[in-house]
């Protein structure tokens, strides 16, 4: 990827539609446009570590997207959010990603000799596609059933963070918030004028 808009609407800006919402609404949205850049809750390492994370199963390079992924994944893990989905026996999601982020390191090294950070994008997706299968070597409580778990948490949570950030909208079409606005033309095949419309070849 180099970054560049692509799909099928790549003229559509959502955030020209801004001034179509409520205060509180295009204040959320403004903000996952500019997310803090000192996170409060993970470390430098883990923060480096999500972003390469995020980078991959998103396929996606843009720094101010991955950014906002990382700041998803701070205030989350701070904030216990959709610990009431944890299915029983696996741990708590803080725990779960945090000591996965130390055995994704481990099993890089284990592969290559290198950290996950350095170990390169082949060795990288190597681990990431067999954490997937619950594959890997089986290290202390990390088990097949557990990497799955790791697996499904860590791509979970990117792309919830991923589609959620206002440039994405623009990239697949979606409009953004439509209240207080609402949608008129609500027939099959019709859009309203503020929707974005498919490139004509």
């Amino acid at each position: 990827m180099n970054g560049e808009k692509w799909g099928l609407y790549p003229d559509y800006d959502v955030m020209e539609h801004a001034d179509q919402w409520d205060d509180l609404t295009r204040e959320i949205v403004m903000q996952r446009l500019h997310p803090p850049t000192v996170l409060k809750h993970l470390s430098d390492w883990e923060q480096n570590m999500i972003a390469k994370i995020s980078e991959h199963l998103a396929y996606e390079d843009r720094g101010e997207i991955i950014a906002w992924i990382v700041s998803c994944f701070d205030s989350q893990l701070a904030a216990d959010v959709g610990e009431s989905e944890r299915k029983p026996g696996a741990p708590p999601q803080e725990k779960l990603i945090r000591d996965g982020l130390k055995a994704l390191d481990q099993w890089a090294r284990m592969l290559s000799a290198q950290g996950f950070l350095e170990c390169g994008t082949q060795v990288q997706f190597q681990v990431l596609s067999r954490l997937q299968l619950g594959s890997l070597p089986a290290i202390d409580q990390w088990k097949d059933s557990l990497q799955k778990d790791l697996f499904t948490k860590l791509a979970g949570m990117v792309i919830k963070a991923y589609y959620s950030h206002p440039v994405v909208w623009s990239d697949i079409g979606y409009g953004g918030p439509a209240y207080p606005r609402g949608y008129v033309r609500i027939e099959l095949g019709l859009t309203d004028p503020w929707e974005a419309k498919v490139k004509e070849d």
